[in-house]
């Protein structure tokens, strides 16, 4: 019965089936002292297959009566279940405490429970099986070592069996291991989301959460999916590692001249959006180029609920640059929920020289546009397939936000970004920045797009089931005179200018 003393359930014989009865008997034949009682000698002789080594040795004795498996056999799901109840009987409050402390109160607690019942489940006995019980109860069962391993970048469960794991390099592996059953799954999940605060039920089948500053995770549960399912999830770990240019050269993901562009233009206000589509690398390419920004340049950030971006600079324990950091919060009470529009007018009023947006996804679109057109440099990403495209979508999501004409929405947003860069996963799970597009305005006012770089393919072919593609970066035309015109009067020096206007013969 859990919760119970020790020795009122290892060591009591009432209600026990004869053969744990004369397994106690041989326990205590196994610590015996030297002279034995005649009762003993009996039994011993009756019985010599159970006569065992005799043992003094404080420390072995203390194994030997604490540790021998009493509950060998037991699966770990009721194990598991065993020691939950009897923690939230006795414990409850250290499960939803957080904090070191009370973690290693409750590690403690599993670990005597484990001990006084002298519990052994499939191999595991001692602080192996305290730890996975403490990971199961306090954490995220299997999925701990993935969410908080290096290289890994998304986790998709399909169904409670089924559960992928993506890495940086492309790779996309199916998991052994899997959940005990579908309501373990949604438990698990629950976890999870109680981080951010969310409830998922089913008055609230469908949620967003996250579980640290750069890890979202997005929910399904039924009725929206099957029941036998359990829930289907996308755990997405934003940059997981800090990428450097070198980085970007050696992947092939763009080239040196390319990056220095972009470089360039966010350090002398020229607003840049990156676009693509899910996991081509937005963030990565919008995160690197804000590192390169000079340490006396104000940025501001915008995130939508958990933070991906990390700016700061410090050195020697002290911070060299100037950030603010801001979240989106959201609420069902309409006085209590703040969002990007919301952050975005507050920015203007910390006099940023960078604004970061970290996804337009709805209204704030105008309001960032907007403040890009006020002479400060806005960084931001969006969801689009192509350079041309991310104008006319820029245009529907301003469109929610205001009553103009689609072509006065289009000559706002494309003078307040005249760079779009898009990015792309291809079908060999490499990232490439596949152009970088400049939005000409020319003396009339018309429009003209400008692609500056591109990715070539010059073969894509499928090869023992493995997709093969080559294909290189190449400078298709210079800036137009517009933009140099701008960058000279954000202090772009002149020499720089004519730099950027030379075209390379070819950039591997």
């Amino acid at each position: 019965m859990l919760g119970k003393k020790r020795n009122a359930q290892a060591f009591s014989k009432k209600n026990k089936p004869q053969a744990e009865q004369k397994k106690t008997v041989e326990t205590h034949l196994s610590i015996a002292p030297l002279t034995k009682p005649a009762a003993l000698n009996s039994i011993s002789e009756q019985e010599p297959t159970v006569r065992h080594p005799v043992d003094f040795a404080g420390a072995n004795r203390a194994h030997t009566l604490f540790f021998t498996p009493e509950a060998e056999g037991k699966s770990f799901s009721s194990v598991l279940a065993d020691v939950q109840e009897y923690i939230s009987e006795n414990y409850s409050t250290l499960i939803t405490a957080g904090g070191e402390d009370a973690k290693a109160q409750l590690k403690r607690y599993i670990a005597k429970y484990v001990q006084d019942h002298r519990i052994s489940v499939n191999g595991l006995s001692g602080k192996k099986l305290t730890d996975a019980l403490y990971t199961e109860m306090a954490e995220f069962g299997f999925l701990t070592k993935y969410i908080f391993g290096t290289g890994i970048e998304e986790i998709d469960i399909n169904s409670w069996r089924d559960i992928e794991v993506q890495y940086s390099d492309g790779r996309t592996v199916k998991l052994e291991e899997r959940f005990e059953s579908p309501q373990h799954a949604v438990n698990v999940i629950r976890r999870m989301l109680h981080i951010s605060g969310m409830v998922l039920d089913n008055a609230s089948p469908i949620v967003l959460g996250h579980l640290s500053k750069n890890i979202r995770i997005a929910v399904l549960k039924s009725p929206i999916v099957d029941e036998d399912v359990g829930v289907a999830a996308s755990i997405r770990i934003v940059n997981p590692q800090s990428m450097k240019k070198e980085d970007f050269v050696k992947s092939g993901t763009a080239t040196d001249s390319m990056l220095d562009f972009l470089s360039l233009c966010i350090r002398y206000g020229i607003s840049i959006c990156v676009a693509g589509a899910t996991s081509s690398g937005k963030t990565t390419v919008a995160g690197w180029v804000l590192t390169t920004v000079p340490d006396n340049k104000r940025i501001y950030t915008i995130e939508n609920g958990s933070r991906e971006l990390a700016l700061v600079r410090e050195k020697d324990g002290k911070v060299v640059n100037s950030v603010i950091h801001t979240l989106t919060r959201d609420s069902d009470n309409d006085r209590q929920r703040i969002d990007q529009t919301d952050l975005l007018d507050y920015a203007l009023r910390f006099n940023p020289d960078i604004i970061v947006v970290g996804e337009m996804r709805g209204a704030e679109a105008n309001a960032a546009q907007e403040a890009a057109r006020t002479g400060v440099a806005v960084l931001t990403t969006i969801h689009s397939n192509s350079c041309e495209a991310t104008y006319r979508r820029m245009v529907s999501l301003c469109k929610r936000a205001v009553d103009m004409s689609d072509q006065t929405l289009m000559d706002y947003v494309t003078e307040a970004y005249p760079i779009v860069v898009f990015c792309k996963q291809l079908e060999n799970k490499q990232r490439r920045m596949m152009e970088i597009q400049e939005c000409e305005i020319l003396p009339d006012g018309t429009r003209h797009y400008r692609p500056l770089f591109q990715y070539v393919i010059t073969e894509n072919r499928i090869e023992n089931g493995k997709f093969i593609i080559e294909g290189h970066h190449e400078q298709v035309n210079t800036i137009s005179d517009s933009l140099a015109k701008r960058l000279l009067e954000n202090g772009m020096p002149q020499a720089l200018i004519e730099s950027l206007r030379k075209k390379e013969v070819r950039s591997a």
